[in-house]
């Protein structure tokens, strides 16, 4: 199965790994301004940071999936000065909110970067959102890896 294929399941809670459990409390508390960063949402669920950064982008609760229209995309960007300033530019400018950004460190003159958009407020096609990406002269790759509602 490669990435595009992931498939997504509606799972009951109580079945839930305790550490996926305790990734969607931590996250609330950031959400609703009762932990200020990441560290003090882990320390106070009893979380480890590395299980919260495993998790925080898998794990979602069912109303926000519902509600949101949720899409993640990887890219494969060459390591150049202001090319996420770009890639981000271009993504506010079709309407799309970013909920979460993560980046490698570049190695070999390239980085890989994981944008989860919020795409409730796109005003164009998603085909045509990643037409425009892909066609950036710094973005080697993107791939969808996964959407949801």
């Amino acid at each position: 199965m490669n990435k595009t294929d992931k498939k997504f399941y509606l799972v009951r809670e109580d079945v839930l790994p305790e550490a996926m459990k305790k990734t969607l409390d931590a996250k609330e508390l950031i959400e609703r301004g009762k932990a200020e960063s990441v560290w003090e949402a882990v320390q106070r669920v009893d979380l480890s940071r590395s299980a919260f950064y495993k998790y925080r982008d898998t794990v979602f609760p069912f109303h926000t999936v519902v509600k949101e229209k949720l899409i993640t995309l990887f890219f494969y960007l060459e390591d150049r000065s202001g090319t996420l300033s770009q890639l981000l530019s271009t993504v506010a400018s079709s309407g799309c909110n970013v909920m979460t950004i993560h980046q490698t460190i570049p190695l070999q003159g390239r980085a890989n970067v994981t944008l989860s958009l919020n795409t409730s407020g796109i005003t164009m096609e998603i085909e045509e959102l990643l037409s425009r990406l892909r066609k950036m002269e710094f973005v080697e790759k993107v791939e969808v890896l996964g959407s949801g509602a």
